[in-house]
């Protein structure tokens, strides 16, 4: 196992992931599976991918990530980040192709909370004038 790594965590929605990249050959591990096995849906394998693909770097770089909470696709958003943080702090070409992706910016959306007396966060009651 390689020594030097870059680690990150980042999140999205209620997803936080624990990203570990290292440098050379190795196997991509999500939560001790391989990600092919913990990714099922193929357009959820290439959002993770996408980070390595665009500074094509995908044969260079292995990773390991932690990661709980929220759902799939959230999850998979939140390893892209990780991933493209990592890349951005090894090298300043890759944080530049990054950027102009769309990868470094954190998506800050959030599930709105339930206010009370109302239905849901903005879902009022029924009302009649009548």
């Amino acid at each position: 196992m390689a020594n030097k790594y870059t680690y990150n965590i980042w999140r999205r929605k209620t997803a936080s992931a624990q990203v570990k990249l290292f440098e050379g050959k190795g196997k991509d591990t999500i939560n001790g599976k391989n990600a092919s096995e913990y990714i099922s849906r193929a357009d959820l394998f290439d959002v993770v991918y996408s980070p390595l693909k665009a500074c094509k770097a995908k044969d260079n770089f292995y990773f390991e990530v932690a990661i709980a909470g929220s759902g799939v696709s959230a999850q998979a958003e939140a390893i892209r980040h990780g991933l493209a943080r990592s890349l951005a702090e090894l090298d300043e070409g890759f944080k530049k192709v990054l950027k102009a992706a769309g990868f470094l910016t954190r998506d800050a959306r959030k599930v709105e909370r339930k206010k009370p007396g109302r239905h849901k966060a903005r879902k009022a009651m029924q009302w009649s004038k009548r």
